[in-house]
C-alpha cells in the first residue's frame, strides 16, 4: 500500500467511507450549540479543497456552502465526490512523475497532497466529534452503504 492510500482512504483512523456512512439529511445538517459548522459543511469544505488541489483549479469561491442541502441525495453525492477525490489522490501514489511535478516553485504535488491529507484529517476529526455530539457514532456495520 502506498502512503497516499493510507493517508487518504484507510489509515490512522476509520476508513473514510465508513466514517461518513449511515447519516441522514437531518443529521448532516444539524449544527449543535457551540459548533461552527454542520457535518455537511465540514465535508463540503474538505471536498472542495481536495478538488482544488487535485485538479489545480481556481481558488476563488466560498469556503463553506451558502445553504444546507434540501435532499438526501445531495449528501450522498458529496460523500461520493469526496471519496472519488480521495481515491484520485491515492492513485497518484502510482505516478511518481506526477508527484514530483512542481506546482509552485519549490512545492511538489506530493507536498500538496500531504497538506490535503492533513487538512482532511482535521475536518474528518471534526465530523467524528459532531457525530459523537449528536449520538450517531460509531456508524453501525449495516450503514456502510453510504
Amino acid at each position: 500500500m502506498h502512503i497516499l492510500e493510507h493517508l487518504f482512504l484507510v489509515g490512522e483512523f476509520p476508513e473514510r467511507a465508513h466514517l461518513l456512512s449511515g447519516l441522514t439529511l437531518e443529521q448532516v445538517t444539524l449544527c449543535p450549540d457551540g459548533a461552527s459548522h454542520s457535518i455537511y459543511d465540514e465535508l463540503w469544505h474538505a471536498a472542495g479543497y481536495q478538488r482544488f488541489v487535485i485538479e489545480r483549479g481556481d481558488a476563488s469561491g466560498d469556503l463553506y456552502p451558502r445553504a444546507a442541502p434540501e435532499h438526501e441525495h445531495q449528501w450522498h453525492d458529496l460523500v461520493r465526490e469526496f471519496l472519488d477525490g480521495a481515491h484520485a489522490a491515492a492513485a497518484m501514489g502510482q505516478q511518481p512523475e506526477r508527484l514530483a511535478l512542481e506546482v509552485e516553485p519549490g512545492v511538489t504535488m506530493a507536498d500538496e497532497l500531504n497538506s490535503v491529507a492533513v487538512h482532511n484529517a482535521y475536518h474528518l476529526g471534526k465530523i467524528v466529534a459532531l457525530r459523537q455530539r449528536i449520538g450517531v457514532w460509531p456508524p453501525t456495520a449495516a450503514s456502510d452503504g453510504s
